[in-house]
């Protein structure tokens, strides 16, 4: 078969368009997967990685018909497609790597919107050029194709058919097959490696050199090698397990002392399993508080019932049960694999019910009340707009009992006015009379208890006392003492206007900024090897 067959093969052309289709998809959800671990999996996020891909695709779409106009040999079309298939191999190997790099130098320069930034700088250094490539094959092919006037309507409409099957496939695929299955590196190796047989294909059956090619082979394949087996957190050793999800990035760590999942290797711990059985010294320690809150005359709390939005592994769930014995304690959580994790990391008994679904959409579904419902759904600025607004709480509250108690963790707190944590906790008192805060120390979690029981913090004070574990009862008194009641404002959320994103970014601009001042300080004295020693 030589060139002018292959211009004349329109079935290999419509598949180029569909393959080029199902890559672009693929590799917009591996560049969420790759970002996640460093920028959240927010909205703000995806606006980024779309945005960076409609506009390398619109470019590679003004380039490639150009090109086609000026040299219609499809060679070179190939020869694009081939180097980026070797680009989308090559971000398994050197993706989070350029990833860091971007994110150490700019926050030594950049005073705000710093997430904002990063993420946009790191996604068109990783992901733009192999689109843009990418996005000159319409056209390109659009030029092979059509032969005549008289047909430009149906060849047109028939690759961009052939491309939406394509990204179809490619959107659906990833995932919920190849992601979950075998990881977002690997992932992206399989749709580079699909684009990589297919321009082979071509070559092979045109008067291309074949020695061409040897050289793209090797380094697809040394790519190949490279990436299949590469982590996230390439920082960490001995780690008791990493994978994902179809929601998340997952990595557990073993210590001596404890076991602690995180989704999100640079925003801290979101789980943890104390091997002594003792406090956590986190947050979930500070809600147990709840409990002696909704617990009354008639009614201890051991014999309360306790629902937990965002289970996570059941570090709730189980401390709960450890200090107050017999008290019922289930969970809702959206992912099924941090489930799995919890029962073989975790130690999360059988008899701890979770139930795999949306938090919100759970509480639409049940009818039962509860003495205490813990709201633990909200990650670093990843927090679900459904979850946050004044409707959500309000459902909340129907399904507590008569002087339930709902407690809500929330991070990345600070005391600046109009912000994300201000947002929610104004929300909350507009459902709820009795609204308690509480700061964790060594952290930048806040817990806030609310009820209608106007007696909630005195009927708190007297169960104290009735507490006989003695860790226990200085974390609680320790909590009673640094309860703040909560004096709201006006800043409501609710389901059609939930700007929680944008809030977020503010907060997590200020801890960064907060953060960047010692490193800043350190390098304006000392410079790099200053730096460097920083973090020995």
């Amino acid at each position: 078969m030589n060139k002018e067959k292959i211009l004349k093969n329109k079935i290999f052309l419509y598949l180029t368009e569909f393959f080029a289709g199902m890559s672009v998809m693929a590799v917009e959800l591996g560049a969420s997967r790759l970002l996640a671990p460093y920028f959240s999996s927010s909205q703000i996020v995806w606006t980024i990685i779309i945005g960076t891909i409609m506009i390398a695709m619109a470019l590679g779409n003004v380039y490639g018909g150009k090109s086609a106009d000026k040299n219609p040999d499809p060679g070179k079309l190939y020869t694009r497609i081939l180097i980026a298939a070797i680009w989308i191999a090559a971000i398994p190997v050197l993706g989070k790597y350029i990833i860091l790099g971007v994110s150490a130098l700019l926050i030594f320069t950049v005073d705000s919107n710093f997430l904002i930034i990063a993420a946009f700088a790191a996604c068109m250094l990783v992901f733009a050029f192999p689109l843009f490539l990418l996005g000159t094959v319409t056209p390109s092919l659009a030029k092979y194709c059509v032969e005549s006037l008289s047909d430009s309507g149906r060849i047109v409409g028939t690759l961009g058919a052939f491309n939406t099957a394509g990204s179809i496939i490619g959107t659906f695929v990833p995932t919920f097959i190849s992601i979950p299955a075998v990881g977002t590196s690997i992932t992206l190796l399989i749709f580079a490696g699909i684009l990589a047989a297919l321009c082979l294909v071509y070559f092979a059956n045109s008067n291309i050199s074949k020695k061409k090619t040897i050289i793209p082979v090797i380094i697809f394949a040394i790519c190949c090698t490279a990436g299949s087996g590469n982590s996230f957190a390439f920082w960490e050793s001995g780690l008791a397990y990493e994978g994902e999800s179809v929601y998340n990035y997952l990595q557990v760590k073993e210590s001596d002392r404890n076991v602690v999942l995180s989704t999100n290797v640079l925003f801290g711990v979101q789980s943890v399993y104390m091997k002594d059985g003792g406090l956590t010294g986190m947050y979930y320690d500070y809600a147990l508080a709840a409990p002696l809150m909704a617990a009354g005359t008639d009614k201890k709390p051991e014999d309360m019932e306790v629902l937990i939005l965002g289970m996570g592994t059941g570090t709730y769930a189980m401390q709960c049960r450890k200090y107050f014995g017999s008290i019922e304690t289930s969970g809702v959580e959206i992912d099924e694999k941090i489930t799995w994790l919890s029962r073989k990391y975790f130690h999360l008994p059988d008899d701890i019910n979770v139930t795999t679904y949306d938090g919100r959409a759970f509480l639409n579904a049940i009818d039962k009340k509860y003495d205490v419902i813990m709201v633990d759904a909200y990650q670093d600025i990843t927090i679900p707009f459904q979850m946050s607004s004044i409707q959500f709480f309000t459902l909340v509250q129907k399904h507590l009992k008569d002087n339930g108690v709902m407690v809500v963790n929330m991070n990345m707190y600070n005391n600046n006015s109009g912000n994300i944590n201000q947002y929610l906790s104004d929300t909350i008192s507009s459902v709820f009379s009795e609204v308690y805060t509480v700061d964790i120390p060594n952290s930048t979690n806040r817990e806030l208890f609310a009820s209608g029981n106007k007696d909630m913090y005195a009927i708190f004070q007297n169960n104290i006392k009735t507490i006989k574990n003695n860790e226990l009862y200085n974390l609680m008194q320790q909590a009673a003492d640094s309860l703040i009641k909560y004096n709201p404002g006006n800043h409501i959320l609710t389901d059609d206007k939930a700007p929680v994103e944008l809030l977020g970014i503010q907060v997590i601009d200020g801890l960064i900024k907060e953060e960047a001042a010692y490193y800043k300080e350190i390098f304006k004295k000392d410079g790099i090897k200053g730096l460097l020693n920083s973090f020995h």
